[in-house]
């Protein structure tokens, strides 16, 4: 394999937001943020959905909060999308 030329393959924390579930294993995904997990530093990747709270592997039906996010977006850039739109 060729030096430089590819990305970094390291450890990296996972961490489930929705039921603080962490996780670790080899990635090669950037981040910024980093985490102290078991005694040790890592790179720590934000997610929504894990293994953990998936209803497919839960067996759980769980709502996600979408309908917040969605208003947040129009809210922000709604106007923006309106300008090229006038003859409609």
């Amino acid at each position: 394999m060729k030096e430089g030329i590819h990305p970094q393959y390291r450890e990296v924390v996972f961490h489930d937001l929705s039921c603080d579930f962490k996780f670790i294993t080899r990635s090669t995904v950037q981040t910024r943020e980093t985490i102290e997990f078991e005694g040790k530093t890592y790179p720590m990747v934000k997610i929504e959905v894990s293994s953990e709270s998936h209803p497919f592997y839960t067996g759980q039906q769980k709502i996600v909060d979408t309908a917040g996010r969605v208003e947040k977006f129009r809210q922000k850039f709604g106007k923006l999308g309106n300008r090229g739109n006038k003859n409609i």
